[in-house]
């Protein structure tokens, strides 16, 4: 596996995809419910099951560039050991998971199979 990019500002549209598991689940929720708060941006279901692409259990976060070096660098500072994939919204989901995918945390491997 290679090393994971870090995010880089470099679109419009984003996603952001926090994984999470069991024993994570409270964590992750309180970190949904606080992101709404603070940024006022739209955050998808707590899913507690893989979804798409996402092998693991998340939420989405759809952010703009304005929005990107507040959001990110805030995230990664209390994300603790959850990992996040950032990636552009260019409309391409395959290029987007991939070549524009981005990592706060480990990589966490996709099912891009449905691409």
């Amino acid at each position: 596996m290679t090393s994971p990019q870090t995010p880089k500002n470099l679109h419009d549209k984003y996603h952001a995809h926090v994984y999470f598991d069991q024993s994570s689940l409270e964590m992750a929720t309180v970190l949904s419910e606080t992101i709404t708060e603070k940024f006022c941006l739209h955050v998808g279901r707590v899913h507690q099951k893989p979804v798409g692409p996402h092998t693991k259990w998340s939420f989405q976060i759809l952010f703009f560039r304005e929005d990107f070096d507040a959001l990110i660098p805030w995230l990664d500072s209390v994300r603790g050991e959850l990992s996040v994939l950032v990636h552009a919204d260019t409309g391409d989901d395959l290029i987007d998971h991939t070549t524009y995918a981005y990592w706060l945390g480990k990589e966490v491997p996709l099912n891009l199979d449905g691409f």
